[in-house]
């Protein structure tokens, strides 16, 4: 690790109480004028202001204390490193209130952060640009000298100066729209004085949209900006908004703070959202849905992204973390939140238990690494903070909370959230002081409980074995730190207050006891459990850790997968745990497959999702070997039955999930080259092309990709002219993700190639290179080259931010050859990503952990393959 820069906040002699801002962007020269006056607290006489300001010119300042003299500041120094600026004054300024005048440039420029430019084209054809912001962590600094801190809160009044014809938005209602005296073309624009709010939540957008409004039950003004031409998109995200709001205000029990709230879709985003307070700015493809192009997985991430970013209001935004160290609070926290929301909103979605595939496993993949941060971590200079936004932050963040929640209860977890927003409004929080208020609710030691997992790495864990006794079942339980390496067998063995519970096939769905194990190993004892039922722990799959049965446990729970007793979420658990004991060596791969083979009457959509994400890790690590093809007749063989019941078309009666799964299963049967779903595939195609008869949005993904995967030159040009011509981004994105299953070598080229290139946009770049790599291991091979080949243009594009780390994760983490993590190691030392530097340890990690994999168990994984197929004797 290089050594981390010595960094100090600002000094508290100077603090803001009001920001006076107005804001002149010219969206031609993309530069912007800036006025500041601040109203301004001294608590210690001093020659000197020092605040956060990086790109921007400082004209003129000057301080005027209270009733007396201006005195002009006689110089500016600039650190740029530590993106500060020092004002200094001839004379000491006096302790007291005063204003702080500022006029100054700055640029608004194209990297997705600070005040920057979004290109859109109009319904003519022309290309524009709007003005918009991404402020979060620390790139208020771009557009106006500040104090950029979270803890350094304050009250803004924005004006924006535009042009007459564009629509200007801020955080707070517009209270005034006047001429501009300069030039007639040009209006003023101000908008109400904002609550007491951080810098980084501060926002503005100027450009052309159009919206629709709607009223939430308890008054607030909603409304959802769209790209001009396409209000029809916002109504989807209107509604959840609605229905939404008032949610929350019952959940925390204190009323939304502001009189309005606008959700708008910004073409240029690199975040998928952002939750500026008043002012909810979103990628379009986490807003827009339009009734018949959008798919059903297109409308629940957009229904969880407005779920996530509306609890911000409360939960960040009114309470606002103190410093960056407690992101994980603020992140985690949405995370989870936004699921309880879309569940109220969408029982039929079925959302815990996707939240179980999405975020709960991913996080424990990411945990089990060696190289890794605890969920809190301690941030120091900014270019740290970017690094934290990351799936332990958001995943782990959401599964500890959702196993917080389940350990307290609802009624006292609520209780205890509602302390903590009524005693930290408008002021900033630590995690402790959440734990303190769920403490005095719930009478639970949870600053205790929690600290094991927010302030070390990694989770625990637990093996299981049993014994009978009358009508009495005696568990074992012990617990380790579990490593992607296998479990940890080393002196400080660190260990976790870990909530567990047990479950029998008595009843399933409901937990028999509750123990806290505080310690490396218990006992319990379960009374009245007869020798033939089995037992399950952490039903539910709630608890952030994985679990090792004994053989014979295992062999009692198979029943339970084959005739659907387990709980669904519970069957997932089970399959995923095995999964990754067998990727740390623990357990034979083979083991893994003949329990997938068990799943053959499954019938839950999130559970074919997750056995189908790690069928995919094992198709792609075995994509290294001569036998590629015989886990893709498992795979067929696997997917065949659940298949032909689904068919092509929606059945009558059919919901959400249903289409999900349809979608799912056709495009893993296409990719595995399954001939009858490859010839329906393409006949479908051609007609959608054709105009014949348009497919429908839930079958284009898996049509594209099988049609692509095995396709020729004109198929590639198809789909891009398909792209070229598609108005939605939903479209061109759905798109973009499967180009890089095309297998021949040129072909792959262009692909990469067109990643790059004016069609696709910056944000949009890195899932194209990805989809490349992902693909296959000609596209894994040429994508890394590709990526060595243009990074200077890549790292220019993307440098601190969190989509530099996302594409070297997508590009290299599926080599499975120890000279490649080498290879990647030493190129990133020659190419340094100080944002990325964790990814690239985890990503070699990764590397040397699939080798590993691969020496272990691949003839054994061959020669079952092989028998499986082999007639009886």
């Amino acid at each position: 690790m290089p050594e981390r820069r010595p960094f100090v906040r600002l000094p508290t002699d100077v603090y803001p109480v009001n920001y006076g801002l107005c804001l002149k962007p010219d969206l031609i020269d993309f530069t912007f004028e800036g006025k500041l006056e601040a109203v301004v607290e001294v608590t210690q006489a001093t020659t000197q202001i020092v605040m956060n300001c990086a790109d921007i010119d400082i004209i003129t300042a000057s301080f005027a204390p209270e009733g007396g003299e201006e005195i002009n500041a006689t110089g500016f120094n600039y650190q740029n490193e530590d993106e500060k600026v020092t004002l200094s004054f001839p004379s000491a300024l006096q302790k007291g209130s005063g204003t702080l005048k500022i006029d100054f440039v700055g640029e608004l420029n194209d990297k997705m952060k600070g005040f920057y430019r979004s290109k859109y084209t109009t319904a003519a054809g022309d290309i524009r640009y709007a003005a918009v912001t991404q402020f979060e962590a620390t790139d208020a600094r771009r557009a106006f000298p500040c104090w950029d801190e979270p803890a350094i809160k304050a009250t803004f009044d924005i004006a924006l100066i535009v042009p007459k014809d564009r629509v200007a938005l801020s955080n707070m209602n517009v209270i005034d729209r006047k001429p501009y005296p300069e030039d007639e073309n040009l209006v003023e624009v101000k908008f109400a004085t904002t609550p007491i709010m951080s810098t980084y939540l501060v926002a503005f957008v100027i450009g052309e949209y159009d919206y629709v409004e709607s009223q939430s039950s308890d008054g607030v003004t909603v409304r959802v900006y769209t790209p001009v031409g396409k209000a029809e998109q916002g109504k989807f995200a209107l509604e959840v908004a609605t229905k939404t709001l008032p949610f929350y205000k019952d959940y925390f029990s204190v009323p939304y703070p502001l009189p309005k709230i606008d959700l708008i879709a910004i073409a240029d985003f690199a975040a998928g959202a952002m939750e500026n307070w008043g002012l909810v700015t979103y990628r379009e493809t986490a807003l827009l849905i339009d009734p018949k192009n959008s798919c059903s997985s297109s409308r629940q991430w957009v229904a969880l992204v407005v779920g996530h970013e509306l609890a911000h209001q409360w939960f960040g935004n009114l309470v606002t973390m103190e410093w960056w160290t407690h992101l994980w609070l603020n992140e985690g926290f949405a995370s989870w939140i936004e699921y309880l929301c879309v569940d109220h909103c969408f029982p039929e979605y079925d959302i815990w238990t996707q939240f179980v595939s999405a975020d709960y496993t991913r996080a424990l993949d990411l945990d089990a690494l060696e190289i890794n941060l605890p969920i809190e971590v301690n941030v120091g200079h900014p270019s740290e903070v970017d690094e934290i936004f990351d799936a332990i932050s958001y995943s782990k963040g959401a599964s500890v909370i959702r196993m917080l929640h389940n350990y307290i209860g609802d009624e006292d977890f609520r209780k205890g959230m509602n302390a903590y927003l009524l005693k930290f409004q408008h002021k900033n929080a630590s995690t402790e002081d959440l734990w303190d208020c769920l403490e005095q609710a719930s009478g639970k030691p949870i600053a205790a409980v929690m600290g094991s997992w927010t302030k070390q790495m990694g989770f625990p864990i637990i093996v299981v074995d049993q014994e009978q006794q009358g009508d009495d079942r005696i568990l074992k339980l012990s617990q380790k730190k579990f490593c992607a390496s296998g479990p940890h067998n080393g002196e400080d063995c660190p260990s976790w207050m870990v909530p567990i519970s047990v479950c029998t096939s008595e009843d399933p769905k409901c937990t028999k006891l509750n123990v806290l194990l505080d310690r490396p190993e218990t006992t319990i004892t379960l009374s009245g459990v007869a020798s033939d039922q089995w037992i399950k722990i952490n039903p539910g799959t709630v608890g952030f850790y994985r679990i090792q049965y004994s053989s014979s446990m295992l062999e009692s729970l198979l029943p339970g997968v084959r005739d659907l007793s387990l709980q669904p979420v519970d069957r997932l658990g089970l399959q995923n745990d095995l999964f990754s004991l067998s990727r740390a060596g623990m357990i034979s791969t083979v083991e893994v497959l003949k329990l997938m083979e068990a799943f053959v009457n499954e019938p839950n959509y999130t559970v074919w999702s997750d056995l189908s994400c790690n069928l995919g890790v094992l198709s792609s690590l075995l994509s290294h070997t001569d036998f590629h093809e015989e886990i893709q007749e498992f795979i067929r063989d696997l997917f065949t039955p659940i298949g032909l019941e689904l068919g092509w078309d929606s059945k009558p009666g059919e919901g959400h999930l249903d289409a999900l799964l349809r979608g799912l299963v056709l495009g893993k049967l296409g990719k595995a080259g399954h001939k009858p779903t490859l010839e329906e595939a393409r006949r479908r195609f051609k007609e959608h092309v054709e105009g014949k008869q348009v497919l429908p949005a839930d079958l284009r993904s898996p049509v594209y990709l099988t049609v692509l995967k095995h396709g020729d030159s004109a198929t590639l040009d198809t789909m891009l002219k398909l792209h070229k011509q598609a108005d939605m981004q939903e479209e061109k994105n759905r798109i973009e993700r499967v180009l890089g299953a095309i297998s021949a070598p040129d072909l792959i080229q262009k692909v990469l190639n067109f990643a790059l290139s004016e069609e696709v946009r910056p944000q949009d770049t890195v899932s194209v290179i990805g989809g490349v790599a992902g693909s296959s291991k000609q596209g894994r091979k040429a994508a890394w080259k590709f990526v060595k080949d243009n990074w200077e243009e890549l790292y220019n594009r993307y440098q601190g931010g969190f989509l530099i780390s996302r594409l070297i994760k997508l590009t290299v983490d599926g080599f499975a050859i120890d000279k490649m993590a080498a290879e990647v190691k030493s190129f990133f030392e020659s190419h340094p990503a100080p944002a990325a530097e964790r990814t690239v340890q985890q990503c070699c990690e990764n590397i040397l952990l699939n080798a590993a994999w691969l020496k272990r168990d691949a003839d054994d994984i061959h020669q079952y393959l092989l028998q499986r197929k082999a007639p009886p004797v």
